[in-house]
């Protein structure tokens, strides 16, 4: 392995940016060294970097080569010094294999394209109920449970899929995560089985 792949392996983007001083958010956000900026624009993935508003980007070695305004291989030599790695000791199976698993990043974006596709199959029921299951008159007593549940749920939905489609990083993580969207996602699993044995 030479010295490029040696770093590539042994560091990964987030490591190295907080190593320098540059504070990443849980979300992989930070704000951004090579430009002025105020709101963080900064993706800091495991295995490379995004700059939303400069356009910067790059792996590792590109990073601290522009953070320093080093050559790549003064760069590649810097990290392996800083992270004591040698191109003689190549890391070790069990550091290759993390490397091949899913960055943070490609998880969050998997458990956002899931949530979205969730979401949007709920409020496509939800809007199917609000019809199909409307009181046939004015006078009806018993209203449907399901026009009950849609009449109360659309707006909530509609809502949860503004936030997550415009909403920023951080906000979007702490939906995926919340009991709102779980109780969702379960209760979704639910109607789709029922369905599944009629």
């Amino acid at each position: 392995m030479n010295l490029f792949e040696t770093v590539k392996y042994g560091v990964s983007n987030r490591e190295a940016a907080v190593c320098y001083g540059v504070e990443v958010n849980r979300s992989g956000m930070a704000l951004c060294p090579f430009h002025n900026d105020r709101h963080p624009s900064l993706l800091v993935a495991d295995d490379h970097y995004h700059c939303f508003a400069c356009g910067e980007h790059g792996d590792v070695i590109d990073f601290v080569a522009k953070l320093f305004e080093l050559s790549l291989y003064d760069a590649a030599r810097k990290l392996a010094a800083d992270f004591h790695l040698s191109p003689d000791k190549p890391p070790n199976a069990a550091a290759l294999n993390n490397r091949r698993k899913d960055t943070q990043a490609q998880q969050l974006r998997k458990k956002e394209q899931l949530c979205f596709s969730d979401l949007t199959d709920y409020l496509w029921i939800l809007r199917d109920w609000k019809v199909r299951y409307a009181p046939r008159s004015p006078n009806e007593e018993q209203l449907d449970a399901r026009f009950i549940e849609a009449c109360h749920e659309i707006d909530h939905v509609e809502y949860l899929l503004d936030e997550l489609m415009a909403g920023d990083s951080q906000e979007r993580a702490e939906l995926l995560d919340s009991n709102s969207v779980q109780k969702i996602q379960s209760h979704l699993a639910q109607i789709k089985e029922e369905h599944a044995n009629v």
